[in-house]
């Protein structure tokens, strides 16, 4: 049987009983297999599921909308989107936007290779004279963006990058690795690509909600009921359906954190 709602949650959800019934919330994100993408038109992925399962138990209807990285920045920070998905605590951004305290996920950003081109690569002084595919509106760290060692070159979709990748004209990209784990299995290339062991940045991803009146309610609201989540089996099927069994144990190596 599920536990009762504490008594100041229910009163979070008295006070938010106005903007449910006034209002949809807007939520925007780009494609982040497999946290959120579309698969024919149809929003799926493991943070799109548990965001909006919590958001039906706060009884309040969200409608998704997947757009280029760069533009949801803009439209969230504009007041175009009650929400972005999936992104990163940064100071510059609080002007703007409210976030819970608990995450939905982390994101470790690492280098993919192609199996046939492999490079030693142990630390950042290692991509000396290489080319890394980046995407575009990510900023990893300032030692990984800033480096003059190596060159970063964006593509339009990660997709895209791993494309690059096979036909050697980048020689290594950087993702995140259940997003790069995720796509090489789609695009098959499991025998043809590997992750390296280095981690360019690890970062927990957030909710963000545009800063408007009612919204630091709102945001812990959704925390308690997304921490309450979490600890039911629903959870976990959800994350199996698009992770499996797969472990993703944290690398040894680590630099400062990254943006998303």
């Amino acid at each position: 049987m599920r536990p009762l709602i504490p008594t100041l949650l229910l009163l979070l959800l008295v006070c938010l009983s106005p903007l449910a019934q006034a209002e949809r919330l807007r939520i925007v994100s780009d494609d982040w297999a497999p946290y959120l993408f579309q698969d024919n038109g149809q929003p799926q992925g493991i943070d799109y599921e548990v965001t909006n399962e919590v958001f039906k138990r706060l009884g309040i209807e969200v409608q998704w909308q997947f757009l280029p990285w760069r533009r949801c920045l803009a439209m969230v920070e504009q007041g175009l989107a009650d929400g972005v998905m999936d992104i990163f605590q940064v100071d510059s951004r609080l002007g703007y936007l409210v976030y819970p305290d608990e995450p939905m996920s982390e994101a470790e950003f690492v280098l993919y290779q192609a199996r046939q081109r492999p490079h030693p690569v142990a630390r950042l002084e290692d991509l000396a004279g290489l080319t890394v595919g980046t995407s575009p509106g990510y900023t990893y760290n300032a030692a990984f963006s800033d480096s003059p060692l190596f060159r970063r070159e964006a593509a339009p979709t990660h997709e895209a990058n791993f494309g690059k990748l096979m036909l050697g004209r980048i020689d290594l990209l950087v993702t995140d690795r259940r997003v790069g784990h995720y796509l090489v299995r789609q695009l098959g290339l499991e025998q043809s690509v590997e992750a390296l062991p280095l981690v360019i940045s690890r970062h927990p991803q957030y909710l963000g909600l545009a800063r408007k009146p009612g919204r630091e309610a709102l945001a812990q609201a959704f925390a308690e009921e997304l921490r309450r989540f979490k600890q039911e089996p629903a959870y976990a099927a959800i994350s199996a359906r698009y992770l499996g069994n797969q472990d993703f144990p944290f690398a040894v190596e680590q630099q400062d954190s990254g943006t998303r």
